[in-house]
C-alpha cells in the first residue's frame, strides 16, 4: 500500500503503520480485525478478557506485530492500565477500534434495569471510557477512532430493543465526538456491519432464553414462541449472509487509512439497506416490515421462523 499526501482525493490511503488498539479481540469480528491490521503493517494491541484468548491470538499472528492485553472496558482501572501500556510500549497511538460488545436480546418487558445497564455499560459507557483514556495519545498522532455499531444503529428491531438502544446511542456518541474532536485532528468514524456468522449468535440465543427465564412466567409465556422463532430466523440469516469477518476487517482498515475518512462505513449490503430504509421509509411502513416478527406474540408454542427483514 503506497503512502499518499495527507490532503489527497477521497479513496487514497495512508500507510498502515503505528499502534492500534482493538477491543473485543478474543473472537469473531475483533479477532479478525486484529489479525488483518497486523498483517497490513500496524502494531496491534489486542484487548481480550482472558489470558488464554490472548495466547491463542498470538499463535495466529504471523508478523510479530501483535500483542495482547487484558482489557475490561467497564473497569476504569483496566482502561487506565491499557492507556499506560500503550504509552510505555508504543509512545503514541494511531487508532482506537472500539469493537467490544454484547447483545442482550429479548422483549423489553423482560429486560430488567440491571440487564439494560449492563448492555449500556459494555456497548456505550465502556467505549467512552476507552476514548477518554486514550485521547491524549491520539491527539499526539492525529489518530483515528473507529466505533463499531451495527445495522441496528439506525433501525430498532423488536426483541433486540436493548441492543438497539445501545447502538443508537453509540451512533450519537460518535457524531458528537466527530464534531468535538475535529479541531484537534482526531477523526471519528463508524463501521456498521450487517449480519455476519460469528460465535456471538450462539451467545445471543442463550441470552434470549435467560431473559425469558428471568421474567415472570405469565409474561415469558406471551413472548416465548415469537422470540424463539426470531432467534432461529436471525441465526439462519447470519448463516446465509455473504458478508464475512474479513469484509468487516477490511472496512475497518479503510476507516483507519482513508486520507479523508467517512463518517460512516457499512460492511454488508444488509447494513447499508437498513440504514437506507430507516432514512427513507416513514414510521408506519417500517412498523409494517416488522409485524412478522411480533405476529406470534401470545401464541401457545414455537412455530415457523421469522428472520429480520
Amino acid at each position: 500500500m503506497n503512502a499518499t499526501a495527507p490532503h489527497g482525493p477521497r479513496g487514497r490511503r495512508l500507510p498502515p503503520h503505528g499502534a492500534v488498539v482493538v477491543t473485543g479481540a478474543s473472537s469473531g469480528l475483533g479477532r479478525e480485525c486484529a489479525l488483518e491490521l497486523e498483517s497490513r503493517g500496524f502494531q496491534v494491541l489486542a484487548g481480550v478478557r482472558r489470558e488464554e484468548d490472548g495466547e491463542k491470538l498470538l499463535t495466529e499472528a504471523r508478523y510479530g506485530r501483535l500483542r495482547h492485553a487484558l482489557i475490561d472496558i467497564t473497569d476504569e482501572a483496566s482502561v487506565r492500565a491499557s492507556a499506560e501500556l500503550v504509552a510505555d510500549r508504543y509512545g503514541g497511538l494511531r487508532g482506537l477500534v472500539n469493537n467490544a460488545g454484547i447483545c442482550v436480546p429479548g422483549p423489553l418487558e423482560c429486560i430488567d434495569g440491571d440487564q439494560l445497564r449492563h448492555q449500556l455499560d459494555v456497548n456505550l459507557v465502556g467505549h467512552l471510557s476507552m476514548i477518554r483514556a486514550h485521547l491524549p495519545l491520539l491527539r499526539r498522532s492525529n489518530g483515528r477512532i473507529v466505533n463499531v455499531t451495527s445495522g441496528l444503529g439506525k433501525t430498532a428491531v423488536p426483541f433486540l430493543g436493548a441492543y438497539s438502544v445501545a447502538q443508537f446511542a453509540k451512533e450519537a456518541l460518535s457524531d458528537a465526538l466527530r464534531r468535538e474532536l475535529a479541531p484537534s485532528g482526531v477523526r471519528v468514524s463508524i463501521v456498521a456491519p450487517g449480519a455476519i456468522l460469528t460465535p456471538i449468535w450462539s451467545k445471543v440465543s442463550q441470552a434470549g432464553e435467560r431473559a425469558l427465564g428471568d421474567a415472570p412466567p405469565a409474561v415469558a409465556d406471551l413472548y416465548r414462541s415469537a422470540l424463539q422463532a426470531f432467534l432461529e430466523g436471525n441465526a439462519q440469516l447470519a448463516m446465509a449472509s455473504r458478508t464475512t469477518p474479513e469484509d468487516f476487517a477490511r472496512t475497518v482498515l479503510r476507516a483507519l487509512t482513508d486520507v479523508r475518512p467517512r463518517a460512516r462505513y457499512w460492511a454488508g449490503a444488509d447494513a447499508r439497506r437498513a440504514a437506507l430504509l430507516a432514512r427513507l421509509l416513514p414510521d408506519p411502513l417500517l412498523d409494517r416490515r416488522f409485524r412478522g416478527i411480533t405476529a406470534l406474540v401470545g401464541a401457545p408454542g414455537p412455530v415457523g421462523r421469522t428472520p429480520v427483514p
